[in-house]
């Protein structure tokens, strides 16, 4: 049985897409590209704000995994904490190759999120709505993401 996504969860993971957004609107409009430019800088616009933010978020879903992993009987828990450290490390070894290859690498990363947090659902550590907010928040996601490779 899947229940109702709670509403702030709900809320607060399409807000965290927002970063993902404005970074591909800049990437495709240059008008907003400038305008954030000189409101927000550098850091904020295309691949900079996409690649920096991507990078703590892949973090912060490693902290979210190790919280189920913690859940896991003594015998596998061993195996939880490695699978929830692995988001976070691909975020530290696999980026600083450009920002191609770092978008791919970021791809890569939430997709393997996706999987772990679908290895922790069936397990039953996660909350039962969890899949339901996850699937539709990874594909924005890699969609978004994937916006700075096409172009």
């Amino acid at each position: 049985m899947i229940s109702k996504i709670p509403t702030g969860a709900l809320i607060l993971g399409l807000s965290g897409v927002i970063p993902f957004g404005w970074g591909a609107v800049t990437l495709v409009s240059e008008e907003a590209f400038n305008f954030g430019i000189e409101n927000f800088g550098a850091r904020f616009v295309g691949p900079l704000i996409q690649l920096s933010y991507g990078i703590i978020i892949l973090c912060f879903m490693s902290g979210v995994l190790w919280g189920f992993a913690t859940k896991m009987d003594k015998k596998n828990a061993s195996m939880g904490y490695i699978l929830s450290v692995i988001p976070a490390l691909w975020a530290f070894f696999a980026m600083g190759r450009g920002p191609t290859s770092d978008t791919i690498s970021l791809i890569v990363g939430f997709i393997a999120v996706l999987l772990i947090d679908r290895h922790f659902y069936l397990l039953k550590l996660t909350p039962l709505w969890w899949m339901k907010l996850r699937i539709p928040l990874t594909f924005l996601v890699t969609s978004l993401l994937s916006i700075g490779i096409i172009i």
